[in-house]
């Protein structure tokens, strides 16, 4: 039973990731029929970052009194409502309303089911849910894509979507005596343990954490959800626009960048048994930035395909790595602190930076994103060395996943 759940958890990520890369590789078409400025896409995207970051900071109590099951299963109807109101959007006010549930079930499932798999299943596992994550935000622009390529309308492709999402809702449905039954078992030590992980080892006898480096920390994860969702926000306009490719083929560009994502965690759950978890953040780190000086050099439009993948590949296993160092340097003691303020800071870049990037384009041009982008995978890096330096003396660990 717990491997059918898990296959269910892993089917409710690829529903997640869905949504997040459908406005950027929709919002060339529809902006101009909404009549709307290129900066609101930035805007819509911060609503629904804000929604997503107070279900968040809800979903702990709110899944430890109505059980994990029923909370993704109400979080999965909202996202699937917010999807079919997007396809019939008459205005940019009616997205702006049409957000904050989008963000809110979003958010309420992604933290109740990391929070699950953390607790019940082995640590690899939490790579390659992320990696499902990846497949649902690769799929996005390419059913989009498919759409606008037949001549279709962009709404037609939220609507295709938003039937994927209420597939998952009725499995949800029918699912639900499954997580009670789990729940039930695990709670008198009759459930399968065959799946369950250790816990995470870290040095929990480790000093008090310095301020600084738990800033360093924080910076990190500001700047490395800022890069992954700039660029899947942003990288069709840019296309478009400064290097002249149609809606689709741009839509269709992004989705590679998702794909060198989805790949890179895959492959990511096999190498951590040979290198170390700072090893992986540093060379994703290095790979990212490399994949963002091919789209700043002005070369011909095939190298900026190159720079978004290279980029996605690099950025593939920085997240995950990070989330599973934080007990190795701040202790297990208080690793679910810091690791809380981590997340929060991470919804926060994902708010702040793309609308940031959208309110600069506005007032210059859509040919500063490489620059933007460049900037933000060098600050990363430098935060993420100068964490390092702080926690240079002591071991680093091989990973346990």
């Amino acid at each position: 039973m717990g491997t059918l759940l898990l296959l269910i958890i892993y089917l409710a990520f690829i529903s997640l990731g869905l949504p997040d890369s459908l406005l950027g590789s929709a919002w060339p078409v529809m902006r101009p029929e909404l009549g709307a400025p290129i900066g609101m896409a930035g805007v819509l995207s911060m609503t629904i970052s804000i929604g997503t970051i107070v279900s968040s900071l809800i979903s702990g109590s709110v899944a430890r009194r109505f059980g994990t099951g029923p909370v993704t299963l109400v979080s999965c109807i909202l996202t699937a409502g917010a999807l079919a109101g997007f396809s019939a959007a008459p205005s940019i006010l009616w997205l702006m309303v049409c957000a904050i549930p989008l963000g809110l079930g979003g958010g309420a499932v992604d933290s109740a089911l990391n929070h699950y798999v953390a607790a019940r299943y082995k640590a690899h596992h939490m790579s390659w849910l992320h990696c499902f994550w990846g497949v649902g935000a690769t799929a996005g622009p390419i059913i989009m894509a498919s759409f606008l390529n037949g001549n279709a309308s962009w709404r037609d492709g939220y609507q295709a979507v938003a039937g994927i999402q209420f597939t998952l809702v009725i499995v949800l449905l029918v699912s639900l005596p499954l997580w009670r039954r789990l729940a039930v078992q695990q709670s008198t030590g009759l459930g399968d343990t065959s799946t369950e992980g250790p816990s995470l080892s870290g040095n929990s006898g480790a000093g008090k954490p310095r301020l600084k480096s738990v800033m360093f920390a924080l910076a990190c994860f500001l700047f490395y959800c800022g890069v992954e969702t700039t660029v899947g926000l942003w990288g069709s306009s840019y296309l478009v626009k400064m290097k002249g490719l149609a809606a689709d083929q741009a839509a269709l560009w992004v989705s590679l960048y998702y794909a060198g994502i989805t790949i890179g965690r895959f492959i990511t759950g096999f190498v951590t048994f040979k290198l170390t978890n700072r090893q992986l953040i540093r060379t994703g780190q290095i790979t990212t930035l490399a994949g963002t000086l091919l789209l700043l050099l002005p070369l011909p439009a095939g190298f900026s395909l190159c720079g978004l993948l290279i980029a996605g590949l690099g950025l593939s296993p920085i997240f995950p790595c990070m989330l599973h160092e934080t007990p190795v340097r701040f202790g297990e003691a208080r690793a679910q602190k810091i690791m809380g303020y981590q997340m929060a800071m991470a919804y926060t870049g994902s708010t702040l930076l793309p609308p940031l990037l959208g309110l600069l384009a506005g007032y210059t041009t859509i040919g500063i994103f490489p620059f933007f982008i460049a900037t933000s995978a060098a600050a990363m890096l430098l935060f993420s060395e100068r964490l390092n330096v702080f926690f240079g003396k002591q071991s680093t660990s091989r990973n346990s996943i």
